[in-house]
């Protein structure tokens, strides 16, 4: 979106296009900090009026904020399509979508009422803060946790058809032994009480009352417990295979009985090109191969 092919070559729609796309100039830099500044006061007006007594006492100050609000955002939006060189390039893109949605609710509110409560979607304008903040440099971490996942889908997917048939079981289980006059009125029911339980949340809207379903539900406790940390260790086990792979793998260390000792503190394990003790920082001197 902000390539050269994007950015018109000179008069005011260059200027524009500076101001409201770039946040290396002052101009830029105080036209984001400013839009960032209304996104999360209309995000908190809206929330504010979903609270009954603030609603009825500033409903109609609220409600014209709104609005101002919109129209600023309407506004914008028509001069990011204006001082670009492909309007619809940059209407499709990411952020082009997020911007529309930014004005649509309100406008939908007049056709749907319900509808304005979506305003709220205001708040994925601030992912405009990893342009501004310059936070892009973090986005390789995202992506090699992107890759961890990616490559490990395939381990997470049996996990979870294997959680899924579980529950099932346990939910079948339970509709059996509790039954209707218990709050296990039907399967699905009982296979939702199965997920609170195996997931550890234990809403306690519907509990067993038989020995047998008490000690069924102590079971699936333990197993939540047992299986709760599974997909983590999946992750992370492929994200340290990522960086082993990227990094390379780590220095080899001297051969068991070989290991270079400090001469100052007597420590071993230092790798065969280290230089300094790792323990004590005295020099090691040259290595001797064996």
């Amino acid at each position: 979106m902000t390539s050269a092919s994007m950015k018109p070559q000179y008069g005011w729609r260059r200027t524009l296009y500076e101001i409201i796309f770039e946040s290396d100039t002052l101009a830029g830099k105080v036209f984001d900090l400013i839009l960032l500044v209304v996104i999360l006061t209309s995000v908190a007006a809206v929330m504010l009026e979903s609270v009954e007594s603030i609603r009825a006492r500033y409903g109609a100050s609220l409600n014209v904020f709104d609005w101002v609000v919109t129209v600023l955002f309407t506004v914008e939006y028509v001069l990011r399509l204006l001082c670009v060189n492909r309007p619809l390039r940059y209407a499709t893109s990411f952020f082009g979508i997020i911007d529309l949605l930014a004005v649509i609710p309100l406008y939908l509110g007049l056709v749907f009422p319900a509808g304005r409560v979506l305003v709220d979607i205001r708040i994925l304008r601030l992912l405009r803060l990893f342009r501004i903040l310059k936070l892009t440099r973090y986005m390789g971490e995202a992506d090699a946790l992107k890759r961890a996942l990616v490559a490990s889908r395939r381990k997470i997917t049996v996990f979870l058809v294997a959680v899924l048939s579980l529950v099932v079981i346990l939910g079948t289980l339970m509709y059996v032994v509790e039954g209707p006059e218990n709050g296990y009125t039907s399967i699905p029911v009982s296979i939702y009480w199965a997920i609170v339980t195996l997931t550890t949340v234990g809403f306690g809207d519907i509990t067993p009352k038989t020995a047998v379903g008490q000690a069924l539900a102590s079971l699936a406790m333990i197993t939540g417990y047992a299986i709760i940390a599974v997909p983590t260790g999946i992750v992370t086990a492929e994200i340290s295979r990522t960086r082993t792979r990227e990094d390379g793998p780590e220095p080899l260390l001297e051969p068991v009985g070989q290991a270079r000792a400090c001469p100052r503190c007597l420590q071993g394990g230092h790798t065969a090109d280290a230089r300094f003790c790792k323990h004590c920082g005295a020099a090691l001197g040259p290595h001797r191969a064996p």
